[in-house]
């Protein structure tokens, strides 16, 4: 006889209630195993489905306490069996039905006994859910699809094979997040088109598919004398209630691209193959990531987020439920749109971000610090508590609701169920959790206009001003008011830029947004008191990215980055150019703690490796495109370092020369590694194989660590290997052959045009025999020829020379080679006579020549070039008795070391450094303006007099 379990700890109103079940239960026959005993009074006392299902089939509590029924989450394997063999006899759509209607039941009793007794949390409640309702779905349509076929024939593809259709999931489901009693939003598609061949009436597969597409909802969504399985909601398949109920995948794709709006992207993100020819599914998913994640970054989801927010939010108080705590104030919804706001931003760039699974997302935005740790951590707690929520008030009767309870014996309920004490502790939780995230839901997604109410008058002016509805003297006085320089040129502009054929031609949102911007951009650009200089440059920004208007739009939300863009764009025309060429490098604007502290080298190397990490190794062309985002990025924020005097010049140079040494080191991997894949490894004399006994050279401002802005990269590329070996793979080709390609493809990925430009313009002329020689040069035939061939140029050009990628091995092996080269004896007079001819020639070819009213500060006599060949001839005059001399490959210390040998005047050599870094520091300034490297030669007159002062008595000319 069955034990009569206590309901004395319950209030009064529950205990009387369960006693009421438990004599139904009962007076069915019911038998309560021991095992249930303990924990039966909670979960009925939760969940008056899980009672009123033991009522109706009292044999599900011998179910429950079979092995490993509620003491571990569902096994997919497991899962799969039971429902095969529970189906296996369902020969028609009612036992079908009745069938999965009985599944559902005992699993959904199983899986709320789990939560509601603590064996099972959140986490394994929505997977155990979303598990079940996959394998449903497909064991279902499995069953059907085969019946399809034997009636009506099978749909075949142009390969000859099955076409099948393809459920894919949206909402909770697709982001397995299932809850308790929820909707599944599905969507039916297929891969091909056509008809079935010998069909007694020409069926075509869109009739086929659509068919079964119905007979599948029947199945699932009928309400019978059993209930239903899930109830189905097809809303969000392309072109909603009014389109078919399957498509063809090309149609689906071609809706998306033509027809998608901002919120089906939002919902695309939770998009997956759960039933059918799933991989044909994921073939189709991919076919959409480029309209849900769009390549550049796309701050318009914010307004579209926004915009969706406040629609919901006008529901909720028509509907008069506040207190829903999914789409009430800090509920569920608003954790969503966080997460998906940053998605719809960032997961162009950022594949991490591509995850349908919300909690899956937030570490990811952590580790890219678009979100703190703790305020992940915070929505963290805050969305699990509230999915908790949401499935006790759900399990009570196993029904579709959100809504908070609305007497006193609900919450008294509510509070239990979750392990709280008492109705006020309960609330007080539940309050705290949503004001977190109402809190962070206001920081990224509020409209920035409704924290400047307080200047919406000024605003007004401004736009009007903008659309042109202001008489010229009038806008005038306006703009000089506040601030900006020269109005009536700025005017002009304004008035070419609204009444050109790009803005004229602008989708409403686009134009709304521009219009938005227009007010802040004038302000702005009065705050700074700038002019018409300034003014032209942001508007061709502007102008270059009207298609895009989620630029815009990120100007719009972010006033920072706009106060950075008219910044930078008035310091220097160079990265105004930059941000029109390349607007995605607006980004950079938007935190100036990192735009104007440029990381370190060993951050350099980590952040780039990183950001190819999560490029699949086979993409050659998206890893060109991260290379180059990555070089611009950088070149952004040096420059943006440099213009502001954050930066000096050696460090400006010492940064571009890491960026340089970072990305060459990436290449000579992304080169490496295709071509071992394919042909094998290289082997050295030793017979060890190459790991990759392979280094780049980098001379002139590479090596010297000098480069500019716009500096080309001359490099030469040496092998240490048996230059008579062939490589070990299936496809050997020899050694020579296998470094030949490798020098081919680093230089392909340096200098390719992609659409996001060039990476590096390359020199390899200084390698040996120049132009007419081997790309790639082994060691032995470097050393040869630099001891028994080179010219006097090339040993200067060696001064400067320096490892910038490759192994350690090479490394030591070319240094080596450097320095004996170097310390070579010289004839003195034979080595003066090379250097002056070709500084000769040089002036003759490069420099300002009969143009005396200007001074080449690089080319002219008394310049840089001048400099630096006083350095050279001064390393190859006296390195073979003083090897430090080739220690060093950049001017300043090279000078430095002259002087602390003697072998230069103290005062010189600080001359020398002095005139070195002012020129430099021209020329620097010069390239951010798009200048040539020259100028009055009054500027420079004392230092460049001093230089050729030092020319000639090294020299005695």
């Amino acid at each position: 006889m069955t034990i009569t379990p206590d309901f004395s700890s319950l209030p009064g109103f529950l205990a009387e209630a369960l006693e009421s079940q438990w004599q139904r239960y009962v007076e069915a026959g019911g038998d309560l195993p021991s095992a249930l005993q303990a924990s039966l009074s909670t979960v009925w006392a939760g969940s008056d489905y899980v009672a009123e299902r033991m009522v109706r089939t009292p044999s599900l509590a011998d179910w429950l306490v079979q092995p490993g029924r509620l003491d571990a989450p569902l096994a997919a394997a497991a899962l799969r069996e039971e429902v095969d063999v529970a189906l296996g006899d369902a020969d028609d759509e009612a036992a079908l039905q009745a069938a999965l209607r009985a599944l559902r039941h005992r699993h959904m009793t199983r899986i709320i006994w789990r939560d509601l007794n603590g064996q099972g949390d959140y986490h394994s409640t929505v997977a155990d859910l979303s598990l079940l309702a996959d394998t449903l779905i497909d064991a279902a349509l499995k069953r059907l699809y085969q019946r399809a076929c034997e009636k009506e024939g099978t749909p075949l593809g142009p390969d000859g094979k099955p076409v099948q259709l393809v459920v894919f999931a949206m909402g909770k489901l697709g982001a397995r997040e299932l809850n308790l009693s929820s909707d599944i939003d599905l969507i039916f598609a297929y891969e091909h088109e056509g008809e079935i061949a010998d069909h007694r009436r020409g069926m075509t597969h869109h009739q086929f598919f659509v068919r079964l597409g119905q007979q599948l909802i029947r199945a699932l969504d009928q309400a019978t004398a059993d209930g239903f399985v899930f109830r189905v909601d097809m809303r969000l398949r392309p072109w909603g209630g009014a389109g078919a109920l399957a498509v063809g995948f090309d149609a689906m794709e071609g809706y998306y691209e033509e027809q998608g709006r901002e919120w089906e992207r939002y919902a695309l993100i939770k998009i997956r193959a759960v039933a059918g020819d799933v991989r044909a599914g994921e073939r189709m998913i991919e076919r959409l990531r480029p309209f849900v994640y769009r390549r550049y970054i796309d701050y318009g989801a914010f307004a579209s987020l926004r915009e969706m927010k406040a629609l919901i939010e006008r529901e909720v108080r028509r509907k008069g439920i506040q207190s829903d705590v999914k789409l009430g104030p800090g509920g569920i919804r608003e954790v969503e749109f966080i997460v998906q706001a940053f998605q719809l931003i960032r997961g162009g760039q950022l594949p991490g971000l591509r995850q349908s699974n919300l909690l899956k997302v937030l570490p990811q935005l952590v580790e890219q610090g678009l979100l703190p740790g703790e305020v992940a951590d915070e929505l963290r707690e805050a969305y699990v508590f509230l999915r908790n929520v949401e499935h006790r008030l759900q399990a009570v009767a196993d029904r579709q609701t959100q809504r908070l309870p609305e007497n006193e014996d609900g919450w008294v309920r509510l509070a239990r169920s979750l392990g709280f004490r008492d109705r006020r502790s309960c609330e007080r939780t539940l309050a705290r959790y949503r004001e977190q995230v109402r809190y962070h839901f206001s920081q990224v997604i509020a409209d920035p206009e409704s924290e400047q109410q307080d200047v919406e008058g000024a605003d007004r002016e401004l736009l009007d001003l903008w659309l042109g509805l202001l008489d010229d003297d009038a806008a005038g006085e306006m703009l000089a008011g506040i601030g900006i320089g020269e109005p009536a040129p700025v005017l002009e502009q304004l008035k070419a830029f609204r009444e050109g054929r790009a803005v004229a031609n602008m989708q409403t949102i686009a134009r709304e947004r521009l219009d938005r911007l227009m007010p802040r951009l004038l302000e702005t650009l009065g705050y700074q008191q700038v002019g018409p200089v300034t003014c032209e440059r942001v508007l061709a920004f502007l102008e270059a990215v009207l298609r895009r208007s989620a630029y815009i739009a990120l100007l719009v939300e972010n006033p920072h980055a706009l106060t950075q863009l008219v910044k930078l764009s008035g310091a220097s025309p160079w990265i105004a150019e930059q941000l029109t060429r390349h607007p995605v490098l607006l980004d950079e604007l938007l935190d100036v703690r990192t735009l104007y502290s440029p990381p370190q080298r060993s951050e350099l190397d980590d952040e780039l490796r990183q950001q190819l990490l999560r490029v699949a190794e086979d993409d050659l062309e998206q890893q060109m495109e991260v290379l180059r985002h990555f070089k611009q990025a950088h070149l952004l924020r040096v420059a943006a370092s440099e213009v502001t005097e954050v930066l000096p010049l050696m460090k400006v140079s010492d940064y571009l020369t890491w960026l340089a040494e970072a990305i060459l080191h990436q290449v000579v991997l992304l080169a490496w590694k295709p071509l071992v894949a394919r042909h094998g490894r290289p082997h050295r004399e030793d017979g060890q194989p190459c790991s990759p006994d392979f280094v780049i050279v980098g001379y002139g401002k590479l090596g010297g660590i000098e480069l500019g802005h716009n500096s080309d990269l001359d490099l030469v590329f040496l092998h240490d290997a048996d230059s008579a070996g062939n490589t070990d793979g299936d496809k050997p080709v020899s050694n020579e052959q296998f470094f030949a390609r490798l020098g081919q493809r680093i230089i392909h990925i340096l200098t390719t045009r992609t659409m996001s430009g060039q990476l590096y313009e390359v020199d390899s002329r200084l390698r040996p025999s120049g132009s007419a020689g081997l790309l790639v040069s082994s060691m032995r035939a470097f050393e040869k020829y630099q001891q028994g061939q080179a010219w006097t140029w090339e040993h200067q050009a060696l001064v400067r020379a320096r490892v910038v990628a490759g192994c350690a091995r090479a490394r030591e092996r070319f240094n080596a080679i450097r320095q004996a080269v170097l310390c070579q004896p010289r004839e003195v007079e034979a080595l003066r006579t090379d250097v002056l001819a070709m500084r000769e020639k040089m002036v003759t070819h490069l420099g300002s020549g009969q143009r005396s009213e200007r001074f080449h500060i690089k080319q002219d006599p008394g310049g840089i070039v001048d400099i630096e060949f006083m350095v050279q001839y001064g390393v190859l005059r006296w390195a073979a008795q003083h090897s430090d001399l080739t220690r060093y490959t950049d001017n300043v210390r090279l000078l430095e070391t002259l002087a602390v040998l003697e072998l230069m005047s103290a005062h010189d050599a600080g001359l020398l450094r002095e005139a070195y870094l002012a020129f430099r520091s021209a020329a620097h300034r010069l390239a951010l303006r798009n200048e040539p490297s020259e100028v009055d030669p009054a500027e420079f007159a004392d230092l460049r007099d001093g230089v050729r002062a030092i020319w000639g008595k090294w020299f005695a000319i």
